[in-house]
């Protein structure tokens, strides 16, 4: 008779309610579809507020001087480009359209090249100057004169800031490119170039805050990106305004408006302050450290750059092909550098150089010591 061996009786684990417990703990809480959407409605009516507050630019021109003093001159330049814009607009083109004489007929290409451009170059040159002064002294006003984020000086200072300003012309560059491209989308298009050129305002009015605080583009862009309802009501105003023109005209009313919502920046409170965790902390001890996350619903971060950025990282690499850019030798490094941290590099007047292989560095070491022993 074959014999068996003795079969090892199985065992099961007995059931723990702790267990299941902590299980439970450590599953993620999430709001309800309808909190959530109050929410950013919510938040959506904090950044339309911020963008009202005209008592705060007021105050602030009434107070300050030096600020009252350069938002004079910004307006000043700015109504005379527009002036200038809708004189022709209004009155040559009309006068000037059905002549036969070639100098009539041409007459625009003449106003614009001898007058026109010239204005609205000095006056992009000189308000992007007076809003960095005004930027400035109301973040020393608003901080109590805790100053900026400090800035190198010298040879490097001013390297620095020509690549941080061929770096935002890029940028919009490539956001005018994008938001052109978003508009000509059937049905959809107009409405969704209006959402983004939102996004793109309340960016350009909050860049000097987040700057001077020392937020790199990666920061600024997440920041924006996960308080999407609040800086799309931000840049409400500002874009509305901008549709009254057409071209030039509405650059130029952007001009004009973009000092005092500057200052509004500054005393904007952007909200929420946790994307992931929007509630308040509770009064009760139970739910005091209970994380409660944003329904699945609704996105917690939209991803309202990424083909700015990308354009962006194209151009950056295009150019700096010539000056060191990567090679085929230096996979690793292409794997391990991120685009956004490429153009944060430009943006900070940093070189973009790739590293040499690790081989032609160890061989340079041996024929380095070879000469030394000789």
């Amino acid at each position: 008779m074959a014999s068996y061996g003795s079969v090892r009786p199985q065992t099961y684990h007995q059931y723990d309610p702790a267990h299941r417990g902590s299980s439970r703990q450590l599953y993620p809480t999430f709001l309800s579809l309808g909190d959530s959407l109050q929410l950013q409605a919510q938040w959506a009516w904090q950044g339309l507020y911020d963008a009202f507050r005209w008592n705060v630019v007021f105050r602030t021109i009434r107070t300050d001087p030096e600020i009252r003093g350069n938002m004079y001159k910004s307006f000043l330049l700015n109504m005379l480009s527009l002036t200038s814009i809708y004189t022709f607009e209004l009155v040559l083109e009309p006068v000037f359209r059905d002549e036969e004489r070639w100098l009539h007929r041409n007459i625009g290409w003449f106003y614009h090249i001898m007058w026109l451009l010239p204005v609205l170059g000095a006056s992009f040159y000189f308000n992007s100057s007076w809003v960095n002064l005004i930027a400035k002294r109301s973040f020393a006003l608003q901080h109590g004169g805790r100053s900026a984020a400090a800035q190198p000086g010298g040879y490097t200072g001013m390297l620095k800031a020509i690549a941080t300003s061929a770096y935002r012309a890029v940028m919009v560059f490539t956001s005018l490119l994008v938001s052109f491209g978003i508009g000509i989308i059937p049905c959809v298009g107009p409405v969704a170039a209006f959402t983004f050129f939102c996004w793109i305002d309340a960016y350009y009015c909050f860049e000097f805050v987040w700057v001077a605080r020392g937020m790199s583009l990666s920061r600024r862009v997440r920041h924006l990106e996960e308080r999407w309802a609040y800086y799309l009501a931000f840049g409400l105003p500002t874009t509305a305004v901008c549709m009254l023109g057409s071209g030039l005209a509405s650059m130029a009313l952007f001009g004009l408006i973009y000092p005092a919502y500057v200052v509004l920046a500054m005393h904007a409170h952007p909200q929420p302050l946790d994307p992931y965790n929007p509630l308040p902390p509770s009064t009760s001890d139970a739910d005091s450290s209970t994380i409660r996350h944003p329904s699945p619903f609704v996105p917690i971060r939209i991803p309202v750059f990424a083909l700015v950025i990308w354009l962006n990282d194209s151009i950056v690499r295009v150019l700096s092909v010539g000056g060191g850019g990567p090679t085929h030798g230096s996979r690793g490094y292409q794997k391990s550098r991120d685009l956004t941290e490429l153009s944060e590099s430009v943006e900070m007047g940093e070189s973009v150089t790739t590293p040499l292989p690790r081989i032609r560095q160890t061989r340079e070491r041996v024929a380095l010591s070879r000469r030394k022993l000789d």
